[in-house]
């Protein structure tokens, strides 16, 4: 069973690191503020003033500040930055053992679907949702914010129906189905097959999102996820949002619906708005007619 974590307070402090690309300086500007909105205080490492290319700095200053955060006992929970490119690049010189023995909820998404899939190794739970630079504080991302920070407050505890009233286009195929909930980011779960980071496939919940890939590009990435037995593993499907391209709907079914297997779709996660916080890690059941996911585990447990 995945570790569970507390709920924030007044006054926690929240932690934020840049695992990939660097944001810009008005955005940085704006964070501590919105944190301090919410009741918190946001402590931002170096690696969020940097700008290397197209990377928040080397990785060896990236690596550094992912580390201190998970060790720093001042810092509740930790927030990447932004997403963008560079993640997958640390993976292979992450202290896992660090990380277990100082256990934070990570949040993220995108890019950052690399390191969601090394906590799971790992043994953690994460939270796929919003990140301060490329959301929270950007204008029409203010109901998205405002459902994260009501989260992490609220909590997240086994038996919690997550049935959003808001949702994105898509399809179901009827069915219910139970597992732990893996995935993100389609591009970075096909990039990790065959790598020891690969998210493990047999009798899990699939999610999966993406941004600017157009359907030939989809279909390459299911066809590799087909081909590695991956979606023949898989218990069922969660399906998010796919923004700025042209609809890969048909592309989906053409690889999903031969399976027979659940699938939810139109979730609203992703890249995509609305974009709701998914527990990333912990069991899980899916009911496509019922439109609903039902934590079999907690992730985010509050205290008296």
């Amino acid at each position: 069973m995945p570790v569970s974590y507390r709920t924030l307070r007044d006054g926690d402090v929240v932690g934020i690191v840049a695992a990939a690309g660097p944001a810009e300086p008005e955005q940085l500007a704006l964070i501590e503020p919105l944190f301090a909105r919410h009741g918190l205080r946001a402590k931002l490492f170096p690696s969020c003033q940097r700008h290397t290319g197209f990377l928040a700095g080397s990785d060896d200053e990236r690596l550094r500040d992912l580390h201190a955060a998970f060790a720093d006992p001042e810092v509740r929970m930790i927030f990447s930055l932004r997403g963008g490119y560079g993640s997958g690049r640390l993976l292979d010189r992450i202290d896992i053992g660090l990380l277990q023995r100082h256990p934070k909820l990570f949040i993220g998404y995108s890019d950052i679907t690399a390191l969601h899939a090394c906590l799971y190794r790992a043994g953690l739970a994460s939270l796929h949702a919003p990140m301060p630079a490329s959301d929270l504080v950007r204008a029409g991302h203010e109901d998205d914010a405002a459902a994260l920070f009501t989260l992490l407050r609220e909590g997240l505890c086994a038996g919690q129906a997550l049935q959003p009233t808001h949702a994105v286009d898509g399809w179901c195929i009827a069915g219910s189905a139970e597992g732990p909930l893996i995935g993100g980011n389609l591009s970075l779960v096909a990039s990790l097959v065959g790598t020891p980071w690969a998210w493990p496939m047999q009798g899990a919940i699939l999610f999966l999102e993406d941004i600017s890939e157009e359907p030939y590009k989809v279909d390459r990435y299911l066809l590799q996820l087909r081909l590695s037995g991956a979606l023949d593993a898989a218990a069922g499907f969660v399906i998010g949002s796919f923004s700025d391209e042209a609809s890969p709907a048909e592309v989906l079914e053409h690889y999903l619906r031969p399976l027979g297997k659940p699938v939810l779709g139109g979730w609203p996660a992703g890249h995509g708005t609305p974009n709701r916080a998914l527990p990333m890690g912990v069991r899980v059941r899916i009911d496509s007619r019922a439109r609903s996911l039902v934590l079999l585990e907690g992730l985010l447990i509050g205290q008296p």
